[in-house]
C-alpha cells in the first residue's frame, strides 16, 4: 500500500479554508465580506495550532533554561507553549464570532396537548 504524501503547511491551510467556507455558504451577501477575512485567520489559526500540538507533544511544554554558565538551569515555560495558549484563545474567539453569524436553528416543540387540557379546564 503507497504511503499517503503529507500535505504542505499551505495545502493543509487552503483545505480547511475550503471546509469552514463550504460551512459557511449560506450566509446573506452582506455578511459574507464580513466573514471572509475571519475564515482565513481561523483557517491559517487552526493549522498552526495543530503544529504547535505536534511539538508540545513531542518536547512538553516545560524546559530547562540558564542565563549563563554560572547559574543553575531552572524549568521554564518554552516559547510555543505560550504561543499555543494565546493562538489557541484568538482561535476559540474567531469560531465563536463565526458560529453566531450562523443561521438560528428554529426549535420544533412537539405539541403535547398540555396547551388543549389547560384550555379545556
Amino acid at each position: 500500500m503507497a504511503k499517503k504524501r503529507e500535505l504542505t503547511k499551505d495545502e493543509r491551510i487552503l483545505k480547511e479554508d475550503k471546509r469552514l467556507r463550504k460551512i459557511y455558504k449560506d450566509i446573506d451577501k452582506d455578511k459574507q465580506a464580513l466573514i471572509d477575512g475571519l475564515i482565513s485567520r481561523a483557517a491559517y489559526m487552526r493549522i498552526t495550532l495543530e503544529d504547535y500540538e505536534n511539538d508540545i507533544m513531542q518536547n512538553g511544554y516545560f524546559e530547562m533554561f540558564t542565563q549563563s554558565e554560572k547559574t543553575d538551569p531552572y524549568e521554564r515555560e518554552r516559547p510555543v507553549a505560550r504561543l499555543y495558549n494565546t493562538m489557541n484563545k484568538n482561535y476559540q474567539s474567531i469560531i465563536k464570532q463565526l458560529s453566531d453569524l450562523l443561521p438560528k436553528d428554529t426549535e420544533v416543540v412537539e405539541d403535547d396537548g398540555f396547551d388543549k387540557f389547560l384550555a379545556a379546564r
